[in-house]
Parts: C-alpha cells; structure tokens; sequence
C-alpha cells in the first residue's frame, strides 16, 4: 500500500480473508484476581470491613496577647496648603 502510494497508484482493494484477532481479556476480572490473590498472599480474609467515623475537633488554643504595632511618625508638612477662591 505505501509503495502504491509513493508510486500515485490506486492501492490494492484489501481482501476479504479473516486475520486471526486475539482473544478479548477482561481487565477487571483480571484485577479483581489479582487483588484477591494478593490478599490472600498477606493472610488477610474477608474480615469485617472498616468503619467510618467523624475526627475529633483539635482543641483550640488560647491567643497569646497580642501586642499592637508600633504607630509611625508622619513627617510635619513644611506648608500648610492654602485654598485659592475663585473670582466670579
């Protein structure tokens, strides 16, 4: 077909002869078996399953007190500003 194709021919119209395709595999039923197996492996059994429940709430702790930031100095204007009125 590529050389068909490099040669700007019409390729060949595939036949119609079955290939062999390879068997479909149940991915999982295929995990299922391997959790299983290992399971079995490290002595565990199907024992009772684990319980959920809710967490504790953390204990709240007492605020040091706190200290207030040191207030900044502005600096003095040299000028007070002076409004000008208009003139109507």
């Amino acid at each position: 077909m590529i050389s068909a194709k490099a040669e700007h021919c019409e390729p060949a119209a595939p036949t119609d002869e079955e290939t062999p395709t390879a068997p479909v595999v149940d991915l999982m039923a295929a995990l299922e078996a391997s959790v299983a197996k290992a399971k079995e492996a490290r002595g565990e059994t199907g024992g009772p399953p684990a319980t959920v429940h809710e967490m504790p709430k953390p204990k709240k702790k007492t605020a040091a007190a706190k200290k207030t930031p040191a207030k900044k100095t502005t600096a003095k204007k040299a000028a007070t500003k002076t409004t000008r009125r208009r003139a109507s």
